[in-house]
């Protein structure tokens, strides 16, 4: 097994990456999809999480307020660090439990959005860097997914810098231009993914 850790900046296209790896044959296990699970309604996640912020973070019907929850946390370190210290112990324990249904001769790519935050790359045997601008990160967010500049600005700021990310990089997808640029260098990595996968059964 190979063992992939894929991150980038909100905004950067790791996620278009993602889905272009895994038509090529990756197995994916996508950390943000997980942290929404363990919070659903009725999870030990999402009662720690009312237990924490209360229940303003809740909507009418039980489920949690993403929103109400994100204006806290990216507003404050301190409340962000309280809520990571909740989730990413179940995402971890959850995502080694996928890891180890995916097979030995599997390429396991990790969608891990807080990869350099959380300085998480000595638990993977390369790092792929999805690379923006922090300008082209800006206007995706702004005029794609309809954020407001202040709230895209926070996003962003929330993260790891450009240089942090890049400085954990094994292999980097420049995502700064067109889409058409993208699926040459994603081709490009899963060949690469292949042969150090190959490498690791000798």
């Amino acid at each position: 097994m190979l063992k992939v850790g894929l991150t980038g900046g909100i905004g950067a296209g790791k996620s278009e990456v993602s889905r272009r790896l895994v038509a090529y044959g990756a197995v994916l296990i996508d950390s943000d999809r997980i942290a929404r699970e363990v919070v659903e309604p009725g999870t030990p996640g999402l009662a720690a999480v009312i237990e924490e912020f209360g229940p303003d973070v809740l909507t009418a019907d039980g489920t949690l307020n993403r929103p109400a929850l994100g204006a806290i946390v990216f507003a404050d370190p301190d409340r962000r660090a309280a809520l990571n210290a909740i989730v990413h112990p179940l995402v971890g324990a959850r995502a080694a439990e996928l890891e180890r249904e995916a097979g030995a001769d599997a390429v396991v790519v990790h969608d891990v959005p807080l990869l350099a935050e959380n300085a998480l790359a000595p638990f993977y045997d390369l790092v792929v860097v999805v690379d923006a601008s922090p300008e082209t990160q800006l206007d995706r967010l702004v005029n794609v997914r309809g954020m407001t500049e202040s709230d895209a600005r926070a996003r962003m700021a929330a993260q790891a810098t450009r240089e942090e990310r890049l400085a954990v990089a094994d292999l980097t997808v420049d995502n700064d231009g067109p889409l058409e640029a993208l699926e040459p260098q994603v081709r490009g990595v899963w060949e690469e993914l292949l042969r150090r996968a190959a490498a690791t059964t000798r």
